[in-house]
């Protein structure tokens, strides 16, 4: 990780990281990225990262405010990223990588 991604002020000012090592890039994270800076979200820190450690399930995207990790996301998920999760408060449950988020049923 770089010095950026494990900065303590990133808990404060939420920030995005979308992996952009092979894995991911072959599955579209550059498009995702480009999808993040072109929403500009206000007072969110939005960049490209090197590997997020979830190569299997790219693109990886990690917010680092609450440190919620999602799988799979795709151009089109960013709204929903940003209007349920950043401005809401909700992560966006069918996006959540669940090798982190680990889900129990009962």
């Amino acid at each position: 990780m770089t010095d950026a991604q494990t900065n303590p002020l990133s808990r404060t000012i939420p920030c995005i990281y979308v992996c952009q090592n092979r894995s991911c890039e072959l599955n579209g994270s550059a498009k995702t990225l480009q999808a993040f800076q072109d929403a500009n979200p206000k007072g969110v820190v939005v960049q490209g990262c090197g590997c997020l450690g979830q190569c299997s399930t790219g693109p990886s995207v990690r917010v680092t405010q609450d440190e919620t990790w999602y799988w799979q996301v795709q151009p089109e998920d960013v709204p929903k990223i940003l209007e349920q999760h950043l401005k809401g408060g909700e992560p966006v449950q069918e996006k959540l990588n669940t090798r982190i988020h680990l889900q129990f049923y009962t």
